[in-house]
């Protein structure tokens, strides 16, 4: 008997509902994991980073576990790779209190990009020195991780320093710490240059990521007018069958986490992706 699909959302793809609507809305889709960014969902708990406690995460870890979700990925958004050193610090800071955090949350996986070295789209995005700069601050986030024995999950992003599976793949030859993993994005990793062979790109990235990929997000792309639109899941142009043949065959169990997927088109998405699953 084949694992079924382990489905899981962004809690805040959900907008910043009061904590009993989300986890209702949480069972109503029947996601039993989610990925949890608490200062996203819950911004008056968390006024700034540094506010975050062991009593902020025990709140939101036993009314999930309550409800039947578990914390597949504690996600921290900060921009690592920025061109100011002390917001860069400030970043690497705000995400070690995650890292320090993890465990009372339930989560074992913290998530980020590696955001950009100016506001918003850049070439400087795709220099050597961009990336490096993007090694540099993962390796410290991986030496911290492994105090604390969680892990670190980078995920490559649409013009981002870490936006292709190579580079990727690079990035984990680097720094070859099992504390650091992969979350998988395909449609992150479609460009305007690629966006008419996704199938290519995502044979690539399984290829060289492998069993270093530990979630995987679940979007869906269109290319208008020469430039990547990112859609809900089975919305665009990304080829879902060979990712999920991935998730049942080679990685029974891996949590799939539906991104920028919110109402009222979640119930397709989850439809979609369940019978294509079951076809294979």
């Amino acid at each position: 008997m084949n694992a079924p699909l382990h489905l899981g959302i962004r809690a805040h793809d959900f907008g910043q509902l009061p904590l009993p609507q989300l986890l209702s809305k949480l069972q109503q889709y029947q996601f039993q994991h989610i990925q949890f960014a608490v200062r996203k969902s819950f911004p008056s708990s968390v006024p700034r980073f540094g506010a975050l406690s062991p009593g902020t995460a025990a709140y939101y870890r036993q009314a999930f576990e309550r409800a039947g979700i578990h914390i597949a990925v504690l996600g921290c958004y900060v921009n690592i790779t920025h061109s100011e050193v002390d917001q860069r610090e400030q970043a690497l800071t705000d995400f070690g209190v995650h890292l320090r955090l993890a465990r009372d949350f339930g989560a074992s996986l913290v998530g980020t990009e590696t955001g950009s070295v100016g506001q918003g789209y850049t070439e400087a995005n795709f220099t050597e020195e961009a990336f490096l700069r993007a090694v540099d601050s993962v390796r410290r986030m991986v030496i911290e991780a492994e105090q604390f024995g969680v892990t670190v999950g980078i995920e490559a992003g649409l013009n981002h320093p870490l936006y292709t599976a190579k580079l990727t793949r690079r990035l984990l030859e680097l720094i070859p710490s099992p504390n650091l993993q992969i979350i998988l994005d395909c449609a992150n990793l479609m460009r305007p240059e690629n966006a008419e062979r996704p199938a290519d790109v995502i044979e690539e990235a399984l290829e060289l990521l492998g069993d270093r990929i530990a979630v995987i997000h679940l979007k869906d792309f269109r290319l208008e007018d020469g430039q990547i639109r990112i859609v809900p899941a089975g919305q665009g142009e990304l080829p879902f069958a060979p990712i999920l043949h991935y998730m049942k065959y080679q990685r029974p169990h891996l949590h799939g986490i539906l991104e920028s997927t919110s109402e009222p088109h979640i119930a397709d998405s989850v439809q979609m992706l369940n019978q294509l699953y079951d076809r294979l």
